[in-house]
């Protein structure tokens, strides 16, 4: 007999486990169904112990650059063993985390595999062989997505990397090709770099970065090469070759094809949801590209069917999750949520430099028809910046010029990662550039470079 719960829950990754959580706090009986670990994706293979591996590679760097501190150490080493154990720690201790939550919130968990079995019915298995049945009036799907897999560039294990494999390599590759220059492939790309390896980062694109700004991609492609990474654009891989222990791309860019060998291969182009094996068939839920289609409280097509997370579409963002997960546990209580504006949501790269946005780039404005105005401030006009030793960088505003609203923000830079919630209150505020102006920031901070940057879009910028 099938177990009756109120909502269920498929996937436990930070849109899954949230919304199981806020379901429970609004009296509802849950359950979640979890196949591998509890946080997902983000917690145990990417968010979480990636930034744990960067915050290694930065204090590398900085070891390496004593002097101009005034310091001086002899034999700079490191175990790089270590490295990714304390990583892989940090990813067990918030996985442990999240069970805890759920716990403590009376959410019941299911370790195995769910799939629609019919009309309010969930079957559960574990390794092919049944766990359970439930029965709910709401069952969500959060099942997050995958890294896509390329023809001719498939993960082995060895040679070619997926993001588990580097984030658990059992050496430094002395060189290192990444294919795909957005969020995980520059973070991988600048991680390695910082560590020692020789890096060539590969984009398809005609710059890295694609998503953001023009001027953030080419500030941090000059600092990227300026660092001594290699960077080859407009670049398609044609195909790789792979040897005892290493492995050659062979690639094309701007006409000319050139190979380029290495000890391995990350390849990190893009993102496939997790829609197989759900039960899909013979419902009225629509797959489009391999991501479910919802509207705003994310209903499917199917009544009773929900989803929400990586598993709908981009951005693949943890924090997009979490608050599409909330929303629609929200609607199901008839409480009424506000649907969620992309726009709003904040982007960050964790590499160095680090670089984080929000809202429209100032292309995107004008192509929305939008007459702009548009402010920057550069780090090294700010004292807090300086006096850090990170003095390169700079924040950028985008406003419409008739009517003064924040269309977009985008910087690079120190600490860019942990300033952008910022603008990103404001645009949630429909916050003006007259209210900017008057908000007071406190001396001396990094964050007092985005003011200045307001203020530099009305011409009227003090410290440049």
């Amino acid at each position: 007999m099938a177990e009756n719960f109120d909502v269920v829950v498929v996937g436990g990754g930070p849109g899954g486990y949230v919304a199981a959580i806020r379901a429970s706090q609004l009296k509802m009986k849950v359950a979640l169904v979890e196949r591998e670990n509890l946080g997902g994706i983000c917690l145990n293979w990417g968010c979480i112990p990636t930034k744990a591996l960067l915050r290694a590679s930065e204090i590398n760097h900085l070891l390496h650059s004593l002097d101009s501190f005034g310091f001086a150490a002899d034999n700079v080493r490191f175990d790089f063993a270590k490295v990714i154990k304390r990583s892989r720690g940090v990813a067990a201790q918030l996985s442990g985390g999240v069970k805890h939550l759920l716990k403590k919130n009376k959410v019941t968990v299911f370790d195995g595999h769910g799939a629609l079995a019919g009309p309010g019915k969930l079957s559960v298995t574990k390794d092919g062989k049944p766990v359970a049945e439930l029965a709910a009036k709401h069952i969500l799907l959060a099942t997050g997505a995958r890294a896509r897999v390329i023809p001719g560039m498939e993960p082995d294990g060895k040679l070619i990397w997926s993001y588990r494999e580097a984030m658990t390599p059992t050496a430094l590759p002395k060189k290192l090709i990444v294919v795909g220059s957005g969020a995980i492939g520059s973070e991988f790309a600048s991680f390695y770099l910082n560590m020692g390896a020789e890096v060539t980062l590969v984009e398809v694109m005609d710059r890295i970065l694609p998503v953001e700004d023009a001027e953030i991609s080419a500030f941090v492609r000059k600092a990227f090469e300026k660092q001594g990474m290699k960077i080859i654009t407009n670049a398609r891989v044609q195909g790789v070759r792979k040897g005892a222990d290493d492995v050659t791309a062979v690639i094309e860019a701007d006409g000319k094809v050139t190979e380029l060998k290495a000890d391995r291969l990350i390849s990190a182009v893009g993102i496939v949801g997790n829609t197989e094996n759900l039960g899909l068939e013979g419902t009225k839920v629509v797959v489009d590209r391999t991501h479910i289609v919802t509207d705003a409280m994310g209903r499917t097509g199917e009544p009773g069917v929900y989803a929400f997370g990586d598993i709908t579409g981009a951005p693949w963002l943890a924090h997009k999750a979490s608050h599409e997960g909330i929303i629609c546990v929200e609607a199901i209580a008839g409480l009424h949520p506000h649907a969620m504006d992309v726009l709003n949501i904040p982007g960050c790269t964790y590499c160095r430099p680090q670089v984080a946005s929000v809202g429209l780039t100032e292309a995107a404005a004008k192509a929305k028809g939008h007459d702009v105005r548009v402010g920057r401030f550069p780090f090294i006009g700010n004292g807090k910046a300086i006096a850090m030793g990170e003095p390169e960088g700079f924040v950028k505003t985008v406003f419409d010029a008739k009517t003064g609203e924040l269309l977009g923000a985008h910087m690079v830079g120190p600490e860019v990662t942990e300033m952008i919630q910022g603008y990103g209150i404001a645009r949630t505020l429909e916050t003006t550039e007259a209210d900017l102006m008057h908000t007071v920031f406190p001396h001396p901070t990094v964050s007092e470079a985005m003011h200045e940057s307001v203020l530099d879009a009305y011409g009227r910028v003090i410290h440049i």
